[in-house]
């Protein structure tokens, strides 16, 4: 059985790839990108907007991100600025759309009377939310690959529940050992979200 004492090495930190990017390091352009993708579509798609109207701000953010980076004095701060920039391109991006919308509908489309969005900012406990999903998903990310595919295979967010069975088959350990490793494995986890 592999040793589940061994951690991969941890990511670099968002002030590292601050840096490098403004190096012109495209790997890191492309690791801000993976790493925040998740979090830029689901501040969009909380504020309400549609797949498409999402990928327009996701391109938007990271634009205007190329266009900051120089200016961006704390590397740390990294993840408030997207999450900021997104809020603000979603809601502008709703008003432009709110704008052009005719009031009483037009061949059978729905009309800005029959739709009204909530201009109301983005829930903090939302956005609290959104922040931890992220800091667990890095966190993840960080352990060994063992730990990392025991807890996707038992914390399925499916309804295809496995069992324990199921899950020691794929993990080719026993059912018995299941319980303690999972354990042990959440404790990194937590170790690595603090």
């Amino acid at each position: 059985m592999a040793d589940l004492n061994v951690a991969a090495e941890p990511p670099p930190s968002d002030a590292d790839l601050v840096a490098r990017c403004r190096a012109g390091d495209a790997a890191a352009w492309q690791a801000v990108v993976m790493r925040y993708q998740r979090l830029v579509l689901a501040v969009t798609r909380r504020a309400g907007l549609d797949e498409h109207a999402s990928a327009d701000v996701f391109q938007t953010v990271f634009a205007r991100l190329v266009e900051h980076l120089p200016g961006l004095r704390d590397g740390d701060r990294l993840q408030a600025w997207i999450v900021t920039t997104t809020k603000r391109e979603a809601m502008a991006l709703r008003a432009r759309a709110r704008r052009l919308q005719p009031i009483d509908g037009a061949d059978g489309e729905p009309g800005l009377l029959d739709d009204l969005p909530d201009d109301a900012p983005l829930a903090e406990d939302t956005l609290s939310h959104l922040q931890q999903l992220h800091r667990l998903r890095q966190a993840m990310e960080r352990l060994d690959e063992r730990c990392r595919q025991l807890l996707q295979l038992v914390f399925r967010d499916d309804d295809e529940a496995l069992s324990y069975e199921e899950v020691g088959r794929r993990m080719n350990m026993p059912v018995g050992s299941l319980g303690p490793t999972r354990t042990r494995c959440l404790g990194k986890l937590r170790k690595l979200v603090e």
